[in-house]
């Protein structure tokens, strides 16, 4: 393979293309085309040249239109034009920079002079390919490394989040059917007057990826409590409720180790505070009320809601589908933001595929069986 580099010589005088060819055909890899058409050919082909010598004066298609064409084409505007010219009005040397081209080279050539300039505009070409080529892979190196380190931390959320979940035998499904439910509502309502401004695609992937941590609190819940399989007392129901306040804090310490603030953190911090507040105020911790429930929160309320329904638990059977529909349509501006409720009653189906889809052991049939 030959890697000297390569002149394309455009000129309609074989005089002149034999003249330049002996000149440079000891350094360089040289081609030739006797007008407008053969260089244009020759641009179609795989191998593009490192450099065009261009006449300007040539019959058919003149040395500007070929160079026009060459500069709109994305495979051949970083080559450099340099053209040949008897012309040495200013105005056509400043046409010819308008159009594109390097330098000018004006004859009667002078060898000494072509040879240093092709070498000149060779090097400065060499090294545009290489700044070039280097942030290309820098480029690419940064996205690996960024798809690796997202890569640990969505591995790391879920790893916490199913530790929260496995400690009161809940399952990691319970986890991917939540944060499924809460992007199929995020998608519905991102056209809504209400949410668009904050149910940007980023932040529906955030959310996508916080969900799991939703209950990351639990892990500071004793086990007699958490594990109980009977009802709880008043008093360890307020313990249980602390679970919330748990989740919220240690996320906020995460939050505390961080240089520049975090969406992603945030929105975690909100699910793990807030998903037990209701629209009508009753819920805990903060007794929050409407518009101050965070979105996220709301959407997570929601969708917890429905996969404890249609869920067994040790104090209850699996609900069919049907059943939690209607439950979760008659807590619409008590329990949930009415808009979020309307969302999940048109979305009800794509709920149930979910749930059909990372369905626990037994759970569908059970469910299904009770319908």
């Amino acid at each position: 393979m030959n890697s000297r580099p390569s002149i394309l010589i455009v000129d309609d005088d074989p005089d002149i293309v034999a003249m330049l060819g002996a000149l440079l055909r000891a350094h360089f890899q040289v081609h030739a085309a006797a007008d407008g058409a053969q260089a244009l050919e020759y641009f179609a082909g795989a191998t593009l040249p490192d450099l065009v010598l261009l006449d300007i004066l040539m019959p058919g298609m003149n040395g500007y239109d070929i160079c026009r064409r060459l500069k709109a084409d994305a495979r051949s505007r970083d080559i450099p034009v340099i053209f040949l010219t008897a012309l040495s009005d200013t105005k056509d040397e400043q046409l010819g920079f308008d159009v594109g081209a390097a330098d000018y080279i004006t004859k009667p050539i002078s060898r000494p002079i072509v040879l240093a300039r092709v070498r000149n505009h060779l090097a400065l070409k060499a090294a545009a390919d290489f700044l070039k080529d280097k942030n290309a892979y820098l480029e690419e190196e940064v996205d690996r490394r960024t798809r690796e380190v997202r890569a640990v931390q969505d591995a790391t959320i879920m790893a916490m989040a199913t530790l929260a979940e496995t400690r009161d035998q809940e399952t990691g499904n319970h986890i991917r059917r939540t944060q499924n439910y809460v992007r199929a509502l995020a998608d519905r309502l991102r056209g809504h007057p209400r949410f668009a401004r904050e149910l940007s695609d980023e932040i529906i992937e955030q959310l996508f990826k916080s969900a799991p941590l939703h209950d990351i609190g639990k892990v500071g819940i004793p086990d007699a409590i958490l594990l109980k399989p009977g009802k709880l007392t008043p008093a360890e129901i307020e313990v249980m409720n602390t679970h919330a306040a748990l989740g919220r804090d240690a996320i906020a310490a995460a939050e505390s180790l961080l240089d520049a603030p975090s969406s992603f953190l945030r929105l975690a911090r909100e699910i793990a505070h807030h998903h037990h507040e209701r629209w009508d105020g009753s819920g805990f911790p903060g007794r929050l009320a409407g518009d101050a429930i965070p979105v996220s929160a709301r959407l997570m309320a929601l969708a917890d809601v429905y996969d404890a329904l249609i869920s067994r638990r040790v104090y209850k059977p699996a609900f069919p589908h049907e059943q939690a529909v209607e439950i979760i349509r008659a807590g619409r501006g008590s329990h949930f933001d009415p808009d979020v409720a309307d969302a999940f009653l048109e979305i009800a189906e794509e709920f149930r595929a979910i749930a059909t889809r990372y369905a626990d052991d037994g759970a569908q049939a059970e469910a299904d069986a009770r319908a």
